[in-house]
C-alpha cells in the first residue's frame, strides 16, 4: 500500500497550567491536501487536550475505509489506544482518567476498517508534529483573555 492511499494525521495537545487553559491540533494529509482542525478548552489537562487532538482529527474524515496513521508525541494516548484500552473495557472503565473522552474515541475508532497509532517523539524536529504544537499553543494564547 502506498503512502498515497494513507490519510496521516499528526496530533498534539498544550495546556498552560494542569490544569488550566488548553489548546488542541490535529493535522490531516492526503495525497497533495492539507486539513488544520484546532480548538481551546477554558480550563482542562494536557491529557485531555492530547485526546481531544485525535478525536476532531479522526472526526474530520468522511472516507473511513481509507487506512489511517494517527501521529501523537503522547504515550498515554499511543499506549491507551494500543496496550490499556481493552483491559479498561473488561473492568469496566474503573479507575481510568477521561473515561468520556476514552469511551468517544474508541467509537471513532472502531469505525474505521485500518488505523494505526504511531508515538512520534515530541519537540525533534518533525516539521508537522512540531506545526501541531506550535497550533495548539497558539489556541491557549489566542483564546486565554476569553
Amino acid at each position: 500500500m502506498s503512502l498515497e492511499n494513507k490519510i496521516l494525521i499528526y496530533t498534539d495537545g498544550a495546556c498552560s497550567g494542569n490544569p488550566g487553559p488548553g489548546g488542541f491540533a490535529a493535522i490531516l494529509l492526503y495525497k497533495d491536501r492539507e486539513k488544520i482542525i484546532s480548538g481551546f478548552e477554558k480550563e482542562t489537562t494536557n491529557n485531555r487536550m492530547e485526546l481531544k487532538a485525535v478525536i476532531e482529527g479522526l472526526k474530520a474524515i468522511k472516507n473511513k475505509n481509507l487506512p489511517v496513521v494517527v501521529y501523537t508525541d503522547s504515550i498515554y494516548v499511543q499506549k491507551g489506544l494500543t496496550e490499556w484500552i481493552e483491559n479498561w473495557k473488561k473492568r469496566g472503565w474503573k479507575k481510568v482518567k477521561n473515561t468520556d473522552l476514552w469511551k468517544e474515541l474508541d467509537l471513532i475508532v472502531n469505525q474505521f476498517k485500518n488505523i494505526e497509532f504511531k508515538h512520534i517523539k515530541g519537540h525533534s524536529g518533525e516539521k508537522y508534529n512540531e506545526l501541531a504544537d506550535k497550533i495548539a499553543r497558539n489556541e491557549i494564547r489566542k483564546n486565554q483573555s476569553l
